[in-house]
């Protein structure tokens, strides 16, 4: 079935790998963004009869609403993302990451779809062993955690609705962002052969960017029975810590060296291991493994190497 869907943000680093995949599968695809990073990332697609763009912000009401009037399903991708670039504009931050998302929600009628991506880091540090699921405490650290949790509650009062709890995203898209984990420490691999580890111990989960892509069109497919529902999004055999990761590239990259550093720590104190189980159980299953994913990147930082691909 082709639904009218409207994804905001989606010239970003999550939207410009999904939205040919909803062309492809016969959607109709109109995209609201600010181009702030002054990307080209969805020039491929322009040949598409079935996708349309708009160059806006999503906190303008003029803008949005007579875009949402026409969607049948709406995707916000539109965030400052991370907690660095949130700690640098924490106004911007909490007019786009939350306000804006309040915004929409108030335009839009009981019938039509959200399927938003929030984040598992809103985790935070879990329980004594560190185990999350959907029914764990909250305990958000960022400023970008605690904005994306209070949306969620907002969110789930509506009956159609997903959110889903994002793990850390790895892997090549056409926005590409390298400040991201296994992106950072891969680009680290290939060009600077070494990293330090602050707090190497400390665990998360990572997702590659395609099969984030894979899972909204799974919850299209799906709706009626994901419906309502908050899901952890990730890969279930890779809740590794940041020393196992180096190990992992170090597969690769044999020349790679880390080590702990003698003093300090990180700033980012999540540490985390997270249950994909409820979202297993919908008939999901996840296909770039973080090993096939370090691979890509390294392939891709061949025609990479500078500081435009990041968010800050």
């Amino acid at each position: 079935m082709s639904y009218n869907i409207l994804v905001t943000g989606g010239a970003g680093y999550l939207g410009s790998t999904m939205v040919p995949d909803l062309l492809n599968a016969g959607h109709k695809v109109t995209v609201v963004d600010n181009f702030m990073f002054k990307q080209t990332s969805l020039n491929h697609v322009c040949h598409n009869p079935n996708f349309n763009v708009v160059k806006g912000d999503i906190r303008i009401e003029a803008t949005m609403a007579p875009l949402m009037k026409k969607a049948d399903i709406i995707i916000p991708l539109a965030a400052l993302v991370g907690a660095p670039i949130c700690s640098l504009d924490p106004v911007g931050a909490t007019t786009t990451n939350h306000d804006a998302i309040t915004l929409m929600l108030n335009l839009l009628s009981k019938q039509q779809i959200v399927l938003m991506p929030t984040t598992n880091s809103a985790y935070g540090t879990g329980d004594e062993n560190n185990f999350c699921t959907e029914e764990s405490p909250l305990r958000p650290i960022s400023l970008y955690a605690k904005e994306k949790v209070g949306i969620e509650k907002e969110l789930m009062q509506r009956e159609n609705a997903i959110s889903f709890r994002l793990a850390t995203v790895f892997g090549m898209s056409p926005r590409m962002r390298i400040d991201l984990l296994v992106n950072d420490f891969t680009y680290r691999a290939v060009y600077d052969r070494f990293v330090v580890l602050f707090e190497s111990s400390f665990k998360r989960n990572y997702v590659h960017v395609r099969d984030v892509s894979r899972v909204f069109q799974h919850a299209i497919v799906n709706f009626d029975k994901m419906k309502g529902q908050v899901y952890n999004v990730g890969l279930s055999d890779a809740n590794v810590s940041k020393r196992e990761l180096c190990e992992r590239i170090q597969k690769q990259v044999p020349d790679f060296t880390f080590i702990d550093a003698p003093v300090g720590k990180d700033p980012d104190q999540r540490n985390y291991v997270v249950s994909n189980e409820k979202l297993e159980a919908t008939g999901f299953r996840t296909s770039v493994s973080l090993d096939a994913g370090i691979a890509e990147l390294i392939k891709g930082y061949t025609m990479i190497k500078n500081t435009q691909y990041g968010n800050v």
